[in-house]
Parts: structure tokens; C-alpha cells; sequence
């Protein structure tokens, strides 16, 4: 343990914008930013959370060898056992740098990607990523080009133009891109494949999931309803779907979408176009392409700008994000306000039925006071996952995600 308090532990878990991921039972938390004295402030990245979904103890880890700047608006994915992120703003402006850091060695090793082939995309910030067969497959976000790549290119929208300097080069044009860039992670090559069909139009903090060999996107736009679009990974086919029910998502943009299922996606929260936080979730069915509004526990509890991991049993875990949103505007584009409510919480949304094992875990764990003496007796590793399930239960509804370790 470092000198840190429990509390000041607890405070620096709050956050938005951050990258997160389910691996096992862990909960994998990086980045993002919070607000500290009515400053805005970006977070470490040199450092992540691990948060136990099953014992509900938070961890965290120092990462070693070279981290990337501390970055907002980033792009972070996670494959193979290891990290990547590309993109983002910090202290200097948009980036278009990738770093990944290796995850199953004990010191969490950064390490910036250099000597690629192929040309990089530009700098730009709330993008999407499809990790499919050895490949990140980026979508979309705000940004800055030259002259001659806007002049070049029919997937950006001018928003603004301003003189720039990022490193050498003058930027002069800002946007959105509906682009599609590839990274092979064999042969380290940025490509930029020829898509066919109707591309969705640009956007930026948009959501998106895989399922399969195709890519899903919906959302930051100000349209008053979602749309939904689908790329094939392998043929590089956009398809928009179109609703078989006029039942649908109004229109959002800073939520999640989330794989539960060999047919379904969970959609959660987001800001609408008119400004208003949202709470809702939503279930698309692929199959027959229709919205189905979900029952949740979590409706008091709007959220923007948060993480949404498929976890164990196909829940959805949500951590951290806005529960509001105040605009602030410059020269270049929307700003969150320094006094933006952040939050540390973990939400799980169950989506399927839970298997009896789980169940039974859970009922042990609820019960153990009077079953003390027949806990004792259970076969060790079983014994191990009721003692874990016992320590998540013990805690309050409102200390839950207050039991932590800090370990650097």
C-alpha cells in the first residue's frame, strides 16, 4: 500500500472518456479525465485499475516502459492480451500516434508502435475501433488535415478552419471523417481499404461493437432518430440497416453499444440531441432488425461518456462516465465544462439468464451466516468463488466499488 488514503484512492477512480475491458473476471480500467477544483484533468498513463467483478476489490498497477502523453478523446482496444491506443488530444493538440502496451507481463510494459509502413491516418480524437483477425480497424472521429488531405479526401466534412502548428505542419481544416483505416498487427501496415456501398455519413463519438465478421456503428449524429449501419470486415460492404419497427433509440451521441449475444446488441445511456443525459438501454436484434426497450435497475442513473464491456454470462459492465453535461464552446469545437459530474460506479446489466452455478454461488454467499459450517466443508475452489461472492455482498449497495487495494 502507498500512503494514499482510501478516500483519495476512491477519488481518483472517477472519471469519463476512459478505455475499459472484461478479461475473465477483471474489469481493466485506463485513462480519461475528471474534474479536480473546477479544473479539468486528464489522468495518468502510467497506470490502471483492475476491478475484481466478483469480489468487488479495486487494484492498481504502474505500467512501465514509454506511456503515451496523457490524452483525452483517445481511441483504446484491447486484443490478444494486449492494449492498444491510437489517437487523442493532449497539451499539443490532435495526435495520430499508436502505442500498446503488453498486458500478460507483470510490469505492463508501454511501448510507442514506430517504423510502420503505410500512411498513418491524421490526427483525430472520439473515433472507433473493430479488433478482428489480427487487425484494428478504426472509424470515424474529429479532426484536423492539410490542405491537400482535405482537397484529397470525400469522407471529411469541414467544421472550422484554424492555423494550427502540430510539430512542423500547419493544419488549417477541422472535421468530421466517415473514413476506414486499417492496422496490421503482423506486418505493422496502416492500410486504407475502398469500401463499397452507402458509407454512414462522418461522425465522431459515435458507438460501436463487432459481432461476427461486421462491424456496427451507431449514433453521433444529431439526428432525432439512431441509425444503424454495419460494415462487412471482409468484404468491406457499409450496409445502413433499415428498422423493420418504428420503435427506436431517439438520436445520441457519448454512449456505448455492447455484444451480448450471437444476434443481439445492447445500447445504453448517451446525451440526446437536445442536451438531456440518458439512462435508457435498448436491445438491437440482428436477426430481425428491431429496438426493444430494456427493464433495468439503473434508471436513475444517467451516463455519458462511460465504458460498456461484454462481461462474464453476457452482462453488460458499465463504469464511470457523466451523469451531465455542460457546454462550453471555443474556437475549434465543444469543450466539457471543468465542473462535469464524474463518476466512479460499476453498473451491471443482466441481458441473459444466469447459469445454476452462478446462481447457486450467489445463494451460498447471501446465506453464509447460517451456513457457516457448511461453507467450511465445500470443495476448495468452490469454496474460493463463494468467499469472493460473500466479500461483494457484505458491502452496502452505496459502498459497493469501496473495497480496494493499491499496489504500484
Amino acid at each position: 500500500m502507498n500512503s494514499r488514503t482510501d478516500a483519495e484512492i476512491l477519488s481518483s477512480l472517477e472519471r469519463s472518456d476512459h478505455t475499459a475491458f472484461v478479461e475473465g473476471n477483471i474489469l481493466y480500467v485506463w485513462g480519461g479525465c475528471q474534474s479536480r477544483s473546477g479544473t479539468e484533468v486528464i489522468l495518468p498513463s502510467d497506470e490502471i485499475w483492475l476491478f475484481d467483478l466478483q469480489s468487488g476489490l479495486w487494484e492498481r498497477r504502474g505500467m512501465a516502459g514509454e506511456p503515451p502523453p496523457a490524452l483525452s478523446g483517445t481511441c483504446g482496444s484491447y486484443y490478444n492480451g494486449t492494449l492498444y491506443v491510437f489517437g487523442g488530444c493532449n497539451h499539443t493538440g490532435h495526435t495520430n500516434q499508436l502505442y500498446n502496451a503488453n498486458l500478460l507481463d507483470a510490469s505492463y510494459t508501454w511501448r510507442r508502435v514506430t517504423d510502420v509502413q503505410g500512411n498513418t491516418p491524421s490526427p483525430r480524437d472520439n473515433h472507433s475501433c473493430w479488433a478482428h483477425r489480427d487487425r484494428l480497424i478504426y472509424f470515424g472521429g474529429y479532426g484536423c488535415k492539410t490542405i491537400t488531405e482535405a482537397n484529397n479526401s470525400r469522407s471529411f466534412v469541414v467544421h472550422d478552419t484554424s492555423w494550427v502548428m502540430f510539430g512542423a505542419t500547419m493544419f488549417r481544416f477541422w472535421g468530421w471523417n466517415n473514413e476506414v483505416h486499417v492496422f496490421d498487427l503482423n506486418t505493422v501496415t496502416w492500410s486504407e481499404p475502398e469500401t463499397h456501398g452507402l458509407a454512414p455519413a462522418p461522425r465522431a463519438s459515435h458507438a460501436s461493437t463487432t459481432l461476427g465478421d461486421k462491424g456496427y456503428i451507431c449514433g453521433g449524429l444529431e439526428d432525432s432518430v439512431l441509425d444503424i449501419h454495419t460494415l462487412d470486415l471482409d468484404t468491406w460492404t457499409w450496409t445502413q440497416i433499415d428498422l423493420l419497427s418504428s420503435l427506436a433509440p431517439v438520436g445520441r451521441s457519448m454512449h456505448s453499444l455492447t455484444t451480448v449475444s450471437d444476434h443481439a446488441l445492447f445500447l445504453f445511456g448517451g446525451l440526446s440531441i437536445t442536451g438531456d443525459p440518458l439512462s435508457d438501454g435498448w436491445e438491437f436484434n440482428i436477426q430481425t432488425k428491431m429496438w426493444t426497450e430494456m427493464d433495468h435497475l439503473h434508471n436513475d442513473k444517467p451516463r455519458l461518456w462511460h465504458s460498456a464491456c461484454q462481461g462474464k454470462d453476457n452482462d453488460v459492465v458499465v463504469f464511470g462516465g457523466c451523469q451531465e453535461y455542460i457546454l462550453l464552446m471555443d474556437s475549434i469545437t465543444v469543450l466539457r465544462s471543468p465542473s462535469q459530474n464524474h463518476c466512479k460506479d460499476v453498473l451491471l446489466f443482466q441481458t441473459q439468464p444466469y447459469p445454476l452455478q452462478k446462481l447457486c454461488e450467489d445463494c451460498l454467499a447471501h446465506n453464509a451466516e447460517i451456513l457457516q459450517r457448511q461453507l467450511s466443508s465445500l470443495p476448495p475452489k468452490l469454496q474460493e468463488a463463494v468467499d469472493k461472492r460473500v466479500s461483494f455482498f457484505k458491502m452496502e449497495p452505496n459502498q459497493l466499488n469501496k473495497k480496494l487495494k493499491d499496489r504500484i
